[in-house]
């Protein structure tokens, strides 16, 4: 909602406001995907332009940290040409990214109906700002979403002895200005179309957007190349009911006051898995702190804790190591999944050796998982 929506009027990330995300917590996080992009981009053979495309950046503090590890990598990506492009529909949020990449130097973008903001980041990199998806240029691109999938609006399934019916939201007659779940009477539109014939849970959510997005993502890969990196919270089309909300840190009930807290449901990865329908090879989920100890973030954390001089820094860096990696904190709560074209999962053998069943090239942070 333009005037009413949640993250058009707040968009409560950090400590002051309704949830903390990964890259809040620690710069470690936002370094360690910076360097899983570089080498993407090494092991697709280095190509002379890339596109970093985030879905939702909240305060750009991911894409910060992203733009560090490229400063620090200079000389491995000089002859590369790189530029940000961020799909940002929250002007209060692009605000704050503006402030927090470019200091505030942007200046709105007129003359290229696309992108509606665009400025140069602290680090010298061409950032750009869109609405959709759609409106970013084509070309070979990295795509990031974190924490982005899990915003989106959901359907709510409930199996019942007459058939799937939907959850929708209806006044209570008995309590004014009060919301409640009812079960729909009869199908819906969204019963017909959105539940898959295998299904076997009895409650279900979908979220349609969801799986347009991923296929919008899956076909420019498939057709100009890069890589797609979601990360959030999710399960791999297991879990039933999800739906929540948040405020101050704490959950809140979802139909109390609409617009004031964030509403968050898992991300259903067996249905984005689907939804690529084949266009792309497709990596995960795997857990967030398989993914993390993969990437190497016990060794930079090792690193940072030598460099740092006073106990208070070195508590602070190893309570956000706690955070990122405690099963019961993050660690075991966020997933990651990755979006590959099929030829970087190619083995360059068996083209000489159909028979030879060595594994394919790996891919950071996957370890030895094989592709769905």
């Amino acid at each position: 909602s333009p005037p009413q929506g949640y993250y058009t009027r707040r968009g409560g990330i950090g400590e002051s406001g309704d949830f903390i995300t990964s890259p809040e917590i620690s710069q470690v996080f936002g370094e360690l995907i910076g360097i899983w992009y570089v080498s993407e981009w090494i092991a697709m053979g280095k190509p002379k332009a890339f596109q970093l495309v985030e879905l939702g950046p909240g305060r750009g503090t991911l894409t910060d940290d992203i733009l560090r590890v490229f400063k620090q990598l200079s000389s491995l990506l000089s002859k590369c040409d790189v530029s940000i492009h961020l799909v940002e529909v929250s002007p209060k949020l692009s605000e704050i990214q503006a402030q927090m990449l470019t200091g505030g130097k942007v200046e709105s973008n007129p003359e290229n109906k696309s992108a509606y903001m665009k400025g140069i980041s602290k680090t010298g990199i061409p950032i750009f700002w869109y609405r959709d998806i759609q409106d970013v240029p084509p070309g070979y691109s990295f795509y990031l979403a974190h924490e982005f999938f899990d915003a989106l609006p959901i359907h709510k399934f409930q199996r019942t002895e007459r058939g799937w019916r939907e959850v929708l939201v209806d006044i209570d007659p008995e309590v004014p200005d009060q919301l409640r779940f009812v079960l729909s009477p009869s199908g819906t539109p969204a019963t017909e179309n959105l539940i898959q014939p295998e299904e076997t849970r009895d409650h279900v959510e979908v979220c349609p957007e969801a799986g347009v997005i991923i296929q919008r993502l899956a076909c420019r890969i498939e057709k100009d190349g890069g890589a797609a990196l979601v990360a959030d919270y999710g399960h791999d089309g297991t879990k039933t009911d999800t739906f929540r909300g948040f405020r101050n840190h704490k959950l809140h009930d979802v139909l109390k006051a609409p617009g004031a807290a964030d509403l968050t449901a898992d991300v259903d990865f067996s249905y984005l898995r689907k939804m690529t329908q084949g266009r792309t090879a497709t990596l995960g989920p795997i857990k967030q702190r398989e993914f993390l100890k993969n990437m190497g973030i016990d060794l930079r954390l090792q690193v940072l804790l030598q460099n740092s001089r006073d106990a208070a820094t070195q508590e602070q860096l190893l309570h956000s190591y706690d955070m990122l990696m405690n099963p019961k904190e993050m660690g075991e709560r966020f997933n990651f999944f990755a979006l590959l074209p099929h030829h970087r999962l190619e083995d360059p053998e068996k083209k000489h050796k159909p028979e030879s069943k060595s594994p394919v090239a790996p891919v950071a942070g996957f370890g030895e998982l094989l592709l769905k």
